[in-house]
């Protein structure tokens, strides 16, 4: 049997399936088409009032449900959506009995303000810590308290897909849609599974969460006009817009795929990550983690800066982190950094979060299948210290081969993942 094993030995890993859902639309073929369009999914909020607030605009996604929801109960059914249509891609194992593992990003669940206050109105007295507690201790909160644990959206997933073992549920913060990537090709790697269903999933867009990234002066309050204030890479930027969605990919082991005869869409082809210390939210200002994450993934794939056709940008828009990432790209790629395209999807998607690494895989994957790279938007204002070519405004046709897709996240997590066409159209 003909065995297919990268430069270091191991399994070659294929991507048979992608899906995706963000605020452009669900499904491949509607964001793609905007993608490339240059359109923006970013709007004013109105799920919820917004006065005094200092930003009031993100990347919901508002088409899914009629009524109320809670962030777990979007971020399942957007992981659910995103995995229909990649297991559906992929046209593996029956429906409800995936042959394969399970690795999701999920981002950290708690109680919202609406659960929040129907728990302190069941208090009996002054509400302070010990009247919660026994106001918890009736159980007549049970179903509150399945709806906020942490691995509860993996578990259904995994219910529903019928995976196999348990559910990994996972987060390290914006490069968590990556990290699950990586987790699922080093189990193939090892040989412990033969196909993995990896997702990145966030719909936690609230008000408390506006507030808390508003803290830390990380969002844009740029409201007017919405689509306008992602603006990654420009001089003019002034922080993030958050962004919700759902990336999914079927992973295989090469020989797997191609004994069930399936469509190979492109190599997951080496994975970086890098820890960084310096601070719970700023990146080390040396962007060494950056470097070397991006250097361990282009190590990992056994392939050099040169190979590399196209960067997908972390990107967010933030001052801090666009100049970082800047530089450490020009530390990789040196004088050749100038000329490679890099772009961001996030001047369209705002900020996925917790699903960024998937989000932007998929859309690396529809990027070589379709010889354009999208744009970055609103980049009418270029930072003359930042001197990449970002593919500004509009989408750019090219042959892509090889793409280098980063992500760098709160807390020090660098995950950077090298992704390829398959071998026969490489």
């Amino acid at each position: 049997m003909t065995t297919h094993r990268d430069a270091k030995g191991r399994p070659l890993v294929a991507v048979t399936g992608l899906g995706v859902v963000t605020s452009l639309g669900q499904g491949k073929d509607a964001n793609w088409q905007a993608l490339t369009a240059g359109q923006s999914g970013i709007h004013r909020i109105e799920r919820f009032p917004t006065e005094g607030l200092r930003t009031t605009i993100g990347g919901t996604v508002d088409f899914l449900f009629d009524g109320p929801f809670t962030a777990p109960q979007l971020s399942e059914k957007l992981a659910t959506l995103a995995a229909e249509e990649a297991v559906g891609q992929s046209g593996i194992g029956p429906d409800g009995d995936f042959p394969g593992e399970l690795f999701m990003a999920v981002p950290p669940v708690e109680m919202e303000w609406p659960q929040k206050q129907e728990l302190a109105q069941a208090v009996d007295g002054e509400v302070d810590y010990d009247g919660l507690l026994r106001a918890a201790a009736t159980r007549k909160f049970a179903a509150m308290h399945e709806l906020f644990v942490f691995g509860g959206v993996a578990d259904h997933i995994a219910d529903r897909f019928g995976t196999k073992g348990s559910p990994i549920s996972l987060s390290t913060a914006c490069s968590s849609g990556a990290t699950a990537i990586q987790m699922g090709v080093e189990a193939i790697r090892r040989g412990e599974t033969q196909a993995a269903l990896c997702i990145g999933t966030d719909g936690s867009i609230h008000a408390e969460a506006l507030i808390r990234f508003s803290l830390l002066s990380a969002l844009s309050t740029q409201n007017d006009p919405p689509e306008g204030a992602a603006k990654p890479f420009s001089k003019n930027r002034d922080g993030f817009v958050m962004g919700e969605g759902a990336g999914a990919l079927v992973l295989e082991d090469y020989d797997h795929a191609l004994a069930r005869g399936a469509t190979i869409l492109g190599i997951v082809a080496g994975c970086g990550e890098r820890g960084d210390g310096f601070h719970r939210t700023r990146s080390s200002p040396d962007g060494k983690p950056a470097i070397l994450a991006m250097q361990d993934a282009l190590a990992d794939a056994g392939l050099t800066p040169d190979d590399v056709d196209y960067i997908n940008a972390h990107g967010t828009s933030t001052p801090e982190n666009d100049k970082m990432e800047a530089m450490s790209c020009a530390a990789v790629f040196g004088e050749r950094m100038a000329k490679l395209p890099i772009s961001s999807n996030k001047s369209m998607i705002g900020h996925t979060l917790t699903a960024a690494g998937a989000v932007e895989a998929v859309i690396s994957f529809l990027t070589i299948a379709n010889g354009t790279i999208p744009p970055t938007i609103n980049y009418a204002n270029p930072d003359p210290a930042i001197t990449l070519d970002v593919v500004p405004n509009e989408a750019r046709k090219a042959k892509v081969k090889t793409i280098l897709s980063n992500s760098f996240g709160f807390g020090g997590q660098n995950t950077c993942l090298v992704l390829t066409a398959p071998p026969e159209a490489a």
